[in-house]
């Protein structure tokens, strides 16, 4: 599978990623090479708040203007905030591909930070904490990353109602100065449009400033706990283990682990805790694998007596991958991966995101490269892999009281 990318680097700083495409359809993306690893305990959330407010209105655009300009002309917007990066994107017709760019420009460039509206914005995260909280799956997802990190890191992406108590006008306002400039911001663009014109609007509207993203150490830890809660009927759990970053060349096995355990219904585990012995709905895995860390995690939702067992069960699957795991079945995992990630090519949204996150990574070209890292990892990278996931592992579990 051929694709027509390109990729430049401005004077001002300012990475370019372009992805063309032949249909009438464009995805765009401006991003910042920021998130929750870049915070200290004090100013946890503030990333994420800075997200919420880049939405409420710019010196020349209300919130309303925002979201009109895009969505009346056929388009759909939002952003995210994850460990190393905060984006804002749309996706929308490509003829309207002018309108994307200005808009999201402006946002990433002259948010207002209207005081009323960031006291309003910060009342909207308190619910989203609340929300997450009261939800027993995102909370076991909070817990866990704070089973496998210590402070600062492992505090989270929203942050707390103490630290964002702590976050005014003046404070916000000085790490956004300090963070988005070009040269920590990403354009993304996939689709029907033209690169030197993307190339041309943000040498023109974005100067050279420089900024630098503070840097905390990320401290690894284990550890495990069970939670009692009231008014919940099932259980909830998550096994996780450290990995390799993606700077080690068998980073791709932590990927090939992750989907031989849990991710899908052809999974060893759906098949063992599901199909084989009814003990769960939910049977979910998942890795994340970056630059400055890796881990793979496995959700479980079960009766509050079956806990243990679950956990049993993923132990021992963990043993046997680690002893009888053959040529054959990696071969089989392989080619589903491969497949699977060129299913996820055709959408543009997608592509973007994966562009974005292989930038953030070193270089959005290694991408590309998906398919010949998979077939390089070898039957014992996996295999080692396993054994080690068995020796040291975090475990986290909220149970009806």
């Amino acid at each position: 599978m051929k694709f027509e990318f390109q990729r430049k680097v401005l004077k001002n700083g300012m990475t370019i990623l372009f992805e063309k495409r032949d249909l009438p359809v464009v995805s765009v993306a401006f991003a910042a090479r920021v998130g929750g690893i870049n915070e200290s305990s004090e100013e946890k959330g503030i990333s994420h708040f800075i997200e919420h407010m880049l939405y409420k209105g710019t010196l020349t655009r209300t919130h309303k203007q925002i979201s009109e300009e895009i969505e009346r002309n056929g388009g759909e917007m939002n952003g995210f905030t994850d460990d190393l990066i905060t984006a804002y994107w749309c996706k929308m017709p490509s003829k309207h591909l002018d309108v994307a760019l200005n808009v999201l420009g402006d946002m990433v460039r002259n948010p207002k930070f209207d005081e009323n509206e960031l006291e309003k914005e910060r009342q909207v995260i308190f619910e989203e904490i609340k929300m997450k909280r009261d939800n027993p799956m995102f909370h076991v997802f909070k817990k866990i990353h704070k089973s496998l990190f210590d402070k600062p890191f492992g505090e989270g992406i929203l942050g707390s109602v103490e630290s964002l108590s702590s976050i005014d006008r003046k404070k916000m306002v000085g790490k956004f100065e300090q963070v988005y400039n070009p040269n920590n911001l990403i354009l993304c663009v996939v689709g029907d449009a033209d690169f030197n014109k993307i190339v041309k609007f943000a040498e023109k509207n974005f100067d050279d400033k420089k900024g630098k993203v503070p840097e905390f150490k990320i401290i690894l830890k284990s550890e495990s706990q069970i939670e009692k809660r009231k008014g919940i009927d099932q259980a909830n759990l998550i096994f996780a283990y450290h990995t390799y970053s993606s700077k080690n060349k068998k980073s791709y096995a932590v990927k090939i682990l992750s989907k031989i355990m849990a991710e899908g219904m052809s999974s060893r585990l759906f098949s063992e805790i599901r199909e084989k012995r009814n003990l769960a709905y939910a049977v979910k895995g998942g890795s994340e694998v970056t630059k400055d860390f890796g881990y793979n995690f496995i959700y479980v939702g079960t009766m509050k007596g079956n806990v243990e067992k679950v956990k049993e069960l993923i132990l021992k699957e963990f043993e046997n991958v680690s002893e009888e795991l053959d040529e054959a079945e990696l071969n089989q995992i392989k080619e589903q991966m491969i497949g699977q990630h060129q299913i996820s090519m055709e959408d543009s949204q997608n592509q973007m995101i994966g562009l974005l996150y292989s930038e953030i990574d070193g270089d959005a070209r290694k991408f590309y490269e998906f398919e010949k890292k998979i077939n390089s990892i070898k039957l014992e990278d996996v295999k080692e892999l396993a054994k080690k996931a068995v020796e040291k592992f975090s475990f986290f579990a909220l149970v009806p009281e």
